[in-house]
């Protein structure tokens, strides 16, 4: 993948290196099952009716996606269910994940039927509570668990020595939860102004981090995964019919045992999967860097569940994929250091071995492909990222070089024996943006990684990740996928002739019959979520492997309910903290909000990794008042207080986060009249970009909560 500072990581790690990756949350019998149901049968009930008043005034809209028109300066405070805000007003529904993906289809729900259901859930809190458990534990290693898990588990009880301070409900000494009513996002870029002429699609395709694409073909679709590092569930996969719509279907890396990343800064965990598919099977093959090396995870069906790593012992490095020849031999690819002594900073090699892939075990000799790079008398950086395919009896090895900054570049060669000697293509790099003027409008930087596949049509194509910049080299949403066509010209694959720009609309696939609107991953949309699913849906991330349950959408169902840990968003485990990706450089992230109890902290959070970051929070003060504050971290001291408000005793609490590139306000809205108060504005927004934060992540936006309690 490029990382430079991952080699000091993966150095340490061995095959000891894992022994916490089988810590799960602490499932324990009994535990919590008579807590409560009372209180929680009349909660609901009254939450439900009262749901229902607000529903008849204020209606709903039948789906989740709308895309948006414009930036609004309050969302409002009706309730929808999760959607999509187009342009003009239409609404169109996203694809159906059935019981896999949080999306509503159905949004209307009349007053009496609502007003059934919750009497039977006044009624049959209890059986139904304790029935529901033994389904939810039998499908832990199901990715609809997956999704919602610490959802789920929060339903499960907790393990007797789980520390109550977590505050499930009912238990003594347990900190109040945090109620949370809705989460909306909104992006408007200047890049996704442009309209789409018929039969074209917009860039990038997964707006937001979705860095180090890699592709397959399999069962009449396509398949895609990217690096998520110390977030959880790892290793998103997405499916797509096209090459231009895509809907995630699962996690490679999705119950607590198969990985930890407990003590690990937000960019190291799991770096540049690859995705390979061979007789009915599916293989991701990563690098866990600083968290137990390389490994091969399968499944047969990639929404899961996927199976627990099977680790690779004898390949350092890393960046590994696989590569199955047409006569039934099998390969493992990586990069390591190079089989010389090391000559400058930066020098790498592309190794091969074979693998047996029933038993995933590589043999025979290991052999370097690569040794530098494709030019290496110039003492080229950072050669990774490899993949090896076979097109008319040529081998082609595709590789990124350079670095993942503006350096970085694409390169192809090309062997007729899979063992090399391999040719490097004369016209290289086959991708890059680093010879462009940087000053250029919406510039798109840092170009490669790429992975090409084969349509149905015969047509060839390369995902691959690059950043759209602001101040010439500032980013905050991470490095996102982009899709360009391969023009093979005289037998060599080509993404994009040099000095030409990455462009933000072009034609699509023949294959593509879809109409052309790709939100929520592309384009500009507003996207709301209002808690009223059985689970999260798969846009929400943890960071790092939640030890405890700790957010719950059964205590009140329609709200989001998070049980504050004392982890502060600086930890190096697991913070109260639900992630969402910020996609644009433009955009608005608002939520709607109960004031905390007392000792307890809560509100939005802007987060970059746990040294960098913004917390736009609410607490009690003296007296019965309420405080708004605005925290930041900026770098290896300690954070700070930006600004402060009194805010009395409001009777509804609403947070805004909203940035401008670099730029950055916070807000809020008490219900007291007076509409959106700024907080702060213009505020340093480049805290927030990986240029300046370091590391391989995007900026993520959501509700986060954190008991302030002294032992």
């Amino acid at each position: 993948m490029g990382e430079e500072t991952a080699m000091e990581g993966v150095a340490m790690c061995g095959d000891a290196s894992g022994d916490a990756r089988g810590q799960g949350l602490g499932l324990g019998k009994g535990q919590g099952d008579s807590h409560g149901h009372g209180f929680r049968a009349v909660a609901r009930l009254t939450f439900v009716l009262a749901k229902v008043s607000k529903t008849a005034v204020a209606g709903r809209v039948p789906t989740r996606l709308r895309h948006a028109g414009a930036l609004r300066s309050s969302p409002g405070t009706a309730r929808r269910p999760n959607s999509l805000r187009s342009d003009k007003g239409a609404s169109s529904a996203v694809p159906d994940c059935g019981a896999r993906h949080a999306l509503r289809l159905d949004g209307s729900r009349s007053t009496a039927t609502a007003t059934a259901t919750a009497t039977a859930t006044a009624t049959a809190t209890a059986t139904a509570t304790a029935t529901a458990r033994v389904g939810w534990l039998r499908a832990v290693a199901g990715v609809a668990l997956t999704v919602g898990l610490v959802s789920l588990l929060a339903a499960c009880g907790r393990d007797a020595g789980t520390d109550a301070s977590a505050g499930m409900p009912g238990e003594a000494g347990a900190v109040a939860p945090v109620y949370f009513d809705w989460f909306e996002y909104t992006g408007r870029d200047k890049a996704f102004e442009a309209p789409l002429p018929d039969g074209h699609f917009r860039n990038p395709i997964m707006a937001g981090f979705h860095s180090d694409p890699s592709i397959v073909a399999a069962r009449g679709r396509f398949y895609m995964v990217h690096s998520t590092f110390t977030f959880f569930p790892g290793i998103p996969v997405f499916e797509s019919e096209d090459l231009v719509h895509w809907t995630q279907v699962g996690n490679a890396i999705h119950r607590p045992e198969q990985l930890d990343f407990d003590g690990l800064g937000t960019s190291r965990g799991v770096f540049a999967p690859a995705i390979e598919y061979h007789d009915g099977t599916f293989y991701v093959v990563n690098t866990a860097v600083d968290s137990g090396g390389n490994f091969i995870v399968t499944a047969t069906d990639p929404a899961g569940p996927w199976s627990d790593p099977s680790w690779l012992p004898g390949i350092g490095g890393i960046d590994p994929s696989l590569f199955f020849d047409d006569d039934g031999k099998a390969y493992i690819l990586n990069n390591d250091a190079p089989e010389v002594p090391v000559r400058y900073d930066g020098h790498r090699a592309i190794w091969l071995q074979e693998i047996d892939i029933a038993t995933k075990t590589p043999f025979g000799p290991r052999k370097v492909l690569i040794d530098g790079g494709v030019k290496p008398e110039e003492n080229p950086i950072w050669i990774e990222g490899p993949h090896l395919y076979k097109v008319d009896g040529w081998y082609y090895l595709n590789n990124a070089e350079g670095g993942t900054g503006p350096q970085h570049s694409q390169v192809i060669l090309r062997s007729r024996d899979v063992w090399g000697p391999y040719e490097p293509y004369a016209h290289n790099p086959i991708l890059t943006q680093r010879e462009l003027d940087p000053g250029r409008p919406l510039p798109v930087t840092n170009a490669g990684h790429a992975d090409l596949v084969q349509g149905p049509d015969g047509s060839w194509w390369a995902v691959f990740l690059a950043s759209r910049n602001y101040d010439e080299r500032q980013y905050n949403t991470g490095r996102e996928t982009f899709l360009l066509p391969v023009t093979w010209k005289d037998g060599w694959p080509v993404i994009l002739p040099r000095g030409e720009t990455i462009p933000y609309v072009l034609p699509a696939p023949s294959f593509m019959t879809r109409s052309a609107g790709q939100a929520p991953l592309s384009g500009n949309f507003t996207w709301r979520d209002d808690f009223d699913a059985a689970q999260l849906g798969m846009e929400w991330m943890f960071v790092r492997v939640p030890k405890q349950p700790w957010a719950d959408l059964t205590a009140r169902p329609g709200q989001l309910a998070i049980h504050p840990l004392g982890e502060g968003l600086d930890t190096l485990r697991n913070p109260s903290f639900l992630a969402r990706r910020q996609q644009h450089l433009v955009f608005e992230a608002s939520t709607a909000l109960e004031r905390p109890a007392p000792g307890v902290a809560a509100g939005l959070a802007a987060f970059q990794g746990d040294r960098h970051w913004y917390f736009l929070g609410v607490r009690r003060a003296g007296s019965g008042g309420t405080e708004i504050f605005l925290e930041r971290k900026a770098g290896d001291g300690a954070s700070e207080i930006v600004a402060t408000a009194a805010a009395g005793e409001p009777a509804a609490l609403q947070l805004r986060i909203s940035g401008d590139e670099g730029r950055y306000g916070f807000a809020f809205d008490t219900g007291d009249g007076r509409g959106w108060q700024w907080l702060a504005r213009d505020v340093d927004g480049t805290v927030l970009s990986t240029e300046v934060a370091g590391g391989f992540i995007g900026a993520t936006l959501g509700p986060y909560a954190r008991t302030e309690r002294t032992p």
